[in-house]
């Protein structure tokens, strides 16, 4: 059975906001020189000083900042609704899901984070079938001006939440001694590479999801934005997730959808190149867009794989690439 995927489609999905701004874009830059001068400005103040609304669209779908989807409302039974202070003075909402207690994976827990629109109740049934075929826990924390989160989004502020996320999760009497899986969508990916490359040295982290992750924030605009690529260097949320992967040394599990519209799939093929972590697992999805990935054939049973592989003994590394 195919899970419900995230915002609702009668909404504009980012692609669709993303898609229509390239558009228009594209048409001043066909202008005659003298008279694009002016537009030309105004698209490079915009690229600038309103980057954050654009890498950041926290209101799209429609709602998204006030109407949050529960656990409640997916048949959870076992799950805590929680608001998490950060070190800066925000507060975070977040949910905590048990899988069955006792059963396989009880003392794992995935830590989710989701792409850049939206809110983590629209990534619910992917939780519910992240529990339904693994028996892990799920933690799902919300960014900063997400969701019912408070304070405006930003790549310092999006890190200090993850941050703040792992060390809750620490500090937790459950929690604290769980094996942690790290998963990010997009820009999640993202959030996740940086957070494991800083936190791995403990040992509760026992792997890295990415699904449809970029290279950078720089590398990307010249691939959605042609007409923009010699502005790139404007761009202040840079989100080098090239940079930080060579640093992680947990495994790692790549999920690229190769229709992917939005982040080409030679980002994700490129970042399993710089990986260096002992074991590392690419695994394409031919049907697979931005957005729909995860109810492709092979999505679901790859985590459990994964988890199942790195969770208990490792097999020898040769096997696992």
């Amino acid at each position: 059975m195919s899970p419900p995927t995230g915002p609702s489609s009668n909404h504009p999905s980012f692609a669709e906001q993303s898609l229509s701004l390239l558009s228009s874009i594209a048409s001043y830059m066909r202008l005659p020189a003298i008279a694009s001068t002016g537009i030309a400005a105004v698209l490079t103040s915009l690229l600038y000083f309103k980057q954050k609304a654009l890498i950041y669209p926290s209101h799209i779908p429609a709602d998204s900042r006030t109407k949050v989807p529960r656990p409640i409302h997916y048949d959870f039974k076992d799950f805590e609704e929680l608001i998490i202070p950060t070190n800066d003075g925000e507060k975070l909402s977040a949910y905590y899901i048990r899988g069955p207690r006792g059963g396989r994976n009880s003392d794992v827990t995935v830590v989710m984070f989701h792409g850049n629109a939206g809110n983590i109740g629209h990534r619910l049934p992917i939780a519910r079938m992240l529990i339904s075929m693994t028996g892990c826990n799920v933690f799902m924390p919300e960014y900063r001006g997400y969701g019912l989160s408070t304070g405006e989004p930003d790549e310092s502020g999006l890190n200090l939440d993850a941050q703040t996320a792992l060390d809750y999760l620490r500090q937790r009497a459950e929690t604290q001694d769980h094996k942690l899986i790290i998963y990010g969508q997009s820009l999640g990916g993202a959030v996740s590479v940086k957070l494991v490359a800083k936190n791995q040295d403990r040992g509760d982290i026992y792997g890295l999801i990415l699904e449809n992750t970029f290279l950078s924030m720089r590398k990307l605009i010249p691939e959605i934005m042609p007409p923009a690529k010699y502005l790139a260097l404007l761009c202040h949320q840079i989100w080098p997730t090239d940079t930080h992967i060579p640093i992680v040394k947990v495994p790692i599990l790549f999920l690229s959808g190769l229709l992917d519209e939005i982040v080409p799939p030679i980002h994700m093929k490129k970042l399993y190149e710089l990986s260096t972590a002992p074991i590392k697992i690419f695994k394409p999805l031919p049907g697979g867009d931005h957005n729909s990935s995860c109810i492709e054939e092979g999505y679901f049973e790859s985590i459990l794989d994964f988890m199942g592989r790195v969770t208990e003994e490792a097999p020898p590394v040769e096997e696992m690439k």
